[in-house]
């Protein structure tokens, strides 16, 4: 089966900033998925790209879309002002695309992380729930869950979505923060897996397949289950 092709389209976030986006939204779409990029790279990352195709596979939209930075070409992420206006334009506009669907916003890694952020600032319009491709819970070698606190002002259902080799995620700790959120959150682990969901061959399986399994644990989250389904 061929990939499905995005729809290019401009987001506008203020009088001085327009960032790019890619709607995927398949006929079937029962919600819609506000995809943020990591620190390192774009909306058209392979990663971003493989993951925004099973979604749409598994009737989920998704609108993927650049920050400020990345739009401009450099390396430096946006401060979380600028940043938090960014998700809260592509949210807004998310909604006036696709009024009659569910909602959901997060992101890989910082993008994830500047999505809750600006959630737990204000919540974003019509959000029903938050999911993580790899939350980064602490900078690689100094494990702390202090990045994590901005998420008790969080109340819709979040999705963790979690290498068991994440070097920015120690696992104990995420363990630790699910149980601390309770029933608000749900932590799925792939084993293996690394921040950037890669699996060494010993595990049996290949980049492509831990996609596919991604896809599934986003499909079958609880806060998804009865959308679109009336």
């Amino acid at each position: 089966m061929s990939a499905a092709k995005p729809e290019p389209l401009t987001i506008h976030i203020d009088e001085q900033r327009d960032v790019s986006g890619l709607l995927l939204a398949p006929g079937n779409a029962r919600a819609c998925y506000v995809y943020a990029h990591g620190a390192g790279a774009g909306m058209h990352h392979a990663f971003i790209a493989a993951t925004a195709q099973a979604l749409a596979a598994r009737g989920i939209a998704t609108l993927r879309y650049q920050f400020p930075y990345m739009e401009q070409g450099s390396k430096r992420p946006d401060v979380p002002k600028v940043a938090h206006a960014a998700v809260r334009a592509a949210v807004t506009r998310a909604a006036a695309l696709l009024p009659d669907i569910a909602l959901i916003a997060g992101g890989k890694s910082f993008g994830g992380r500047m999505t809750s952020q600006a959630h737990a600032l204000e919540p974003l319009p019509r959000v029903a729930g938050l999911a993580f491709f790899g939350f980064p819970l602490h900078p690689a070698g100094q494990p702390s869950g202090d990045r994590a606190r901005h998420l008790a002002d969080v109340h819709v259902p979040m999705l963790f979505l979690q290498g068991t080799r994440d070097e920015l995620a120690q696992l104990a700790l995420m363990r630790q923060l699910a149980q601390q959120l309770g029933a608000i959150a749900t932590l799925r682990e792939f084993d293996d897996a690394d921040h950037s969901f890669h699996v060494r061959k010993r595990s049996g399986r290949d980049d492509d397949a831990v996609i596919e399994e991604l896809a599934d644990a986003f499909a079958q989250w609880r806060a998804l289950a009865g959308a679109g389904s009336g």
